[in-house]
């Protein structure tokens, strides 16, 4: 380094100065951290280094895109322009271009849910009411965690929580009231975001019992006998109505009931009567009492046990005849607790051994069995049946019947003889023909007599014998004469004669040939 000191540098001018600088095209409008980097003005030969150390450089620096030095990159208009760094000035600081950090979008508050639906009253008593209600229609993201009751006195403002944890049960009991007290009530619907609006009634709840005369509203099908079978369940509720709540009582027949047989569970509202296994013993008349006070009311409650009935008894043969047998039996001993609807009557013959149904449903004691086959023995049974069914035996008969063949003589009737014989009669006589010569012609007549006449033809008073040229037939009195391909000659009377030996007949006629 020597002692003389440099000139000073001529400032170059900046390159806005030589061109002007260049409008970003409107299509796209390049960003201002794209423009092109300012050269640096590389210190002269002989001019003082800067103070302050530059870092080193990388050994591989980043590839940057070159730029032109002709032209400025283009830039945005109104954007000014920076002028370069003058010769042996000291280079500013290279800063990394950071880009601003994007802010994060707010997150949606979550909504609390809606209000409860259908807020109302279901009961109240002396001390106490109950309320009930519907789920609201939007729970909210964070799902439902109950629900809170308050309530405040009429003419207060202070409400209070009635319970004190949430819970999801839509109907909800506020004990320990004073009687005569009016007060107002509303719930809340709770989530993790919130409360609901609440749901509030229009009028205060006055706290006061509601008295009801006692009423038993038995069931449409007890009203009549209700019946079951031997080892069957009875479970039955009635339900009842009255305030404040009614005292509940069963007698049978003004007694108490066995409670080894039949329990009873009493509650608010209505009573069970429950038999585990019924027997007939427990088929009766149960008399039902609710009474309040000096009221109240009574319901009767008829319960029958039934079971299968028991065989007919003596089952017997009266009569058989021809094609017929007669039956005759009693009602059975036990009827099984029900009214017998009828009897059911089958046969069985000996040779197949097999049982055939004859008569059911027969509502009398006795019957008769037709259209029995002859020769054949014949058992029979008879079956009792009541609502239940069938009974589980059979009647039997105690002799058989056996259908005989009766021993029948033919005795033809006697006709008296009548005198057929007659005369021969001609019914039918011959007619004049004319027939064409070389054409096959007949002759015909009817006659009747008896004994059967001896027909006998003549032509011209002569008779026709064995001639091959005439056919002569006779068949149920009907005469014929056939004539075949006649000529000129075989024209003139033909007579047709019957004799028998009570007489004879003719008859004749005039053929024609031509």
């Amino acid at each position: 380094m020597t002692g003389k000191t440099a000139p000073p540098a001529k400032k170059p001018a900046p390159a806005a100065a030589k061109k002007k600088a260049v409008p970003a095209p409107k299509e796209e409008a390049a960003p201002k951290e794209e423009a092109a980097p300012k050269e640096e003005a590389a210190p002269k030969e002989g001019a003082p280094a800067p103070a302050t150390e530059e870092p080193a450089a990388p050994e591989h620096p980043p590839e940057q895109p070159p730029v032109p030095r002709d032209e400025p990159a283009p830039m945005e208009a109104g954007a000014e322009v920076t002028p370069a760094p003058a010769e042996g000035s000291p280079a500013p600081p290279a800063e990394a271009a950071a880009p601003a950090p994007e802010p994060e979008p707010e997150k949606p508050k979550e909504e609390p849910p809606s209000c409860p639906l259908s807020l109302a009253v279901e009961e109240v008593t002396e001390n106490s009411f109950t309320l009930t209600w519907k789920a609201p229609e939007q729970m909210g993201r964070a799902g439902l965690d109950g629900y809170v009751v308050e309530i405040c006195k009429d003419g207060s403002s202070d409400w209070k929580a009635v319970n004190q944890e949430p819970f999801l049960s839509t109907r909800y009991t506020i004990p320990n009231l004073g009687s005569g007290d009016k007060i107002h009530v509303r719930v809340l619907a709770v989530s993790a975001s919130g409360a609901s609006a609440p749901a509030s009634l229009e009028q205060p709840v006055l706290i006061r019992e509601i008295l009801q005369l006692p009423k038993i509203r038995m069931p449409r099908h007890l009203r009549e006998t209700y019946i079951r079978r031997v080892g069957d369940a009875v479970n039955i509720m009635i339900p009842f109505q009255g305030k404040p709540q009614p005292e509940v009582s069963w007698t049978k027949g003004g007694q108490p009931l066995d409670a080894t047989r039949i329990n009873i569970r009493n509650t608010a509202r209505d009573t069970i009567f429950y038999i585990r296994q019924a027997q007939r013993g427990d088929s009766g008349k149960y008399e039902l009492t609710v009474h309040i006070n000096g009221a109240e009311d009574k319901a009767t409650l008829d319960i029958q046990v039934v079971e299968p009935p028991g065989p007919p008894q003596n089952l017997k043969l009266v009569d058989v005849w021809g094609f017929n047998v007669a039956l005759e039996w009693n009602p059975p001993a036990d009827n099984g607790n029900s009214e017998i609807k009828g009897y059911r009557v089958q046969k069985s013959d000996k040779k197949s051994g097999k049982w055939f149904t004859v008569l059911e449903r027969c509502t009398r004691t006795s019957c008769t069995i037709s259209d029995l086959i002859i020769g054949n023995t014949y058992s029979f049974r008879v079956f009792s049946e009541n609502i239940c069914g069938l009974s589980d035996s059979a009647a039997m008969a105690s002799g058989v019947a056996y259908i005989e063949k009766t021993k029948s003589t033919y005795q033809p009737e006697k006709i008296p003889q009548r005198d057929m014989m007659e005369p021969p009669k001609f019914t039918q006589p011959l007619t004049d023909r004319t027939t064409t010569r070389g054409y096959s012609t007949h002759l015909f007549c009817s006659v009747r007599g008896f004994p059967q006449p001896k027909i006998i033809w003549l032509k011209n008073q002569m008779e026709i014998r064995e001639d091959p040229k005439y056919i002569a037939l006779i068949d149920q009195g009907v005469c014929s004469l056939e004539i075949r391909k006649p000529g000129p000659f075989d024209g003139g009377v033909y007579t047709c004669k019957a004799v028998n030996p009570l007489g004879e007949a003719s008859v004749d006629c005039r053929l024609d040939v031509k």
